[in-house]
């Protein structure tokens, strides 16, 4: 999924009028912790794989 610049200002300028400028940097912020976690559950999941495969 390639996203150029014209689409990210859109998605941008769309959030903006629907949450607000105040609201913004506290999405922003939720969406980071939210994919952080996200990362840190999938690599746990690939490294029990991994153990799992070595074990056997």
């Amino acid at each position: 999924m390639n996203l150029g610049f014209g689409e990210i200002m859109l998605i941008v300028f769309v959030a903006l009028l629907l949450f607000g400028p105040k609201k913004l940097p506290e999405l922003g912020k939720a969406a980071g912790k939210t994919l952080r976690e996200f990362k840190r559950a999938t690599k746990g999941l690939m490294d029990d794989d991994e153990d799992s495969s070595v074990k056997k």
